[in-house]
């Protein structure tokens, strides 16, 4: 069982940054994908942003060159730099592992943009 703790979400006004992070209580060294969704009020979830073994990383096509996916692996943790942020970015932000066989959801973390 791997848990995961989001935090740095919060209010800010558009063009605006943020970052998040996720915190975990294992390694994620073994995990095969760390990964950022979100969901907003009424939407289905979707993928943010995603690096993966060997540290390739992808993005939604909404957020490619504003956000950037990191990892440190010595701390079990995962960030998501946000940058230049719309008033469509608000939504719960959550961190996901995905370790092969199993795979591990944080609480989420609110990100409210205003215009």
């Amino acid at each position: 069982q791997v848990h995961l703790v989001e935090s740095g979400g919060g209010l800010v006004q558009a063009g605006g940054s943020l970052r998040l992070s996720c915190a975990a209580s294992g390694s994620i060294l073994s995990a095969n994908a760390m990964g950022w969704y979100r969901q907003a009020p009424g939407m289905q979830r979707e993928l943010v942003a995603r690096i993966i073994t060997g540290g390739r990383t992808n993005y939604a096509d909404s957020v490619e060159g504003r956000f950037t996916i990191s990892r440190d692996n010595a701390k079990n943790t995962v960030y998501l730099q946000m940058n230049s942020l719309k008033p469509e970015d608000t939504a719960v932000y959550y961190c996901n592992a995905d370790y092969w066989d199993s795979e591990y959801w944080g609480q989420g973390t609110q990100v409210t943009v205003s215009s």
